[in-house]
């Protein structure tokens, strides 16, 4: 069994899915991040980036792993599932899965801080990393012209780590108008049963409050 540390965020939502479309045996423990919840001591032990999500596998000696890409990676080399055993397109899978970690997750970050929660609107600001995330995306639009999924044919972890950011592109305020091979993946990847489940996962009454404490806890602590 899999204890899955975790809040209604991007991020955390990343691991509900993935484990949803896994099958695994899992239980969640819902971080309050706006209590602060992931600074405390007990998590920090976990964690000690204090962010969320992390998991540990009962399963497997209690090993803990922390930072999504991470638990990712981890998750599928556990059940040999949603990475390619080819090692030309496995390749191909961890450098999207990297390009969302480095590039898609980081940037849309910034693009909600200036845009939605920082006191002071800056424009140069939002313009920076509002026209930086359109890049990426086109980026991403580019590569699903020619590609069902973000490493190819196969649905791999990629897909599962970049799909929660993308989808939230309205709350960034970023326009995919002419992202026509982008918006048919974002509703290619909602259909999946595992998906519709995982972003339930933890429920919340207001996703966009949890969006504002994680956001707020970024500003503050980094």
């Amino acid at each position: 069994m899999i204890e899955l540390y975790t809040a209604a965020t991007p991020n955390g939502y990343k691991i509900s899915i993935a484990l949803e479309e896994l099958a695994l045996d899992y239980q969640v423990h819902h971080l309050d991040l706006s209590a602060g919840e992931q600074k405390q001591a007990g998590y920090l032990a976990i964690n000690p980036n204090g962010r969320i999500p992390a998991i540990i596998d009962h399963d497997n000696k209690d090993f803990v792993v922390f930072e999504s890409g991470a638990i990712l990676l981890y998750l599928a080399e556990k059940t040999g599932q949603l990475l390619p055993q080819d090692p030309y397109k496995r390749s191909q899978a961890i450098q999207w899965l990297m390009f969302q970690m480095g590039g898609v997750g980081p940037m849309m970050g910034q693009a909600n801080v200036f845009y939605r929660y920082f006191p002071e609107k800056i424009p140069a600001a939002i313009n920076r990393y509002q026209h930086e995330v359109r890049r990426l995306f086109e980026v991403i639009d580019k590569q699903l012209a020619a590609n069902q999924y973000l490493a190819g044919a196969e649905y791999t972890i990629a897909d599962i780590a970049t799909w929660p950011w993308v989808r939230s592109y309205e709350w960034s305020g970023i326009d995919i108008t002419g992202l026509n091979h982008l918006q048919q993946w974002i509703t290619l990847i909602s259909e999946r049963p595992a998906v519709q489940k995982g972003i339930t996962i933890p429920p919340s009454s207001d996703a966009s409050d949890e969006d504002k404490a994680q956001q707020i806890s970024k500003m503050v602590t980094r």
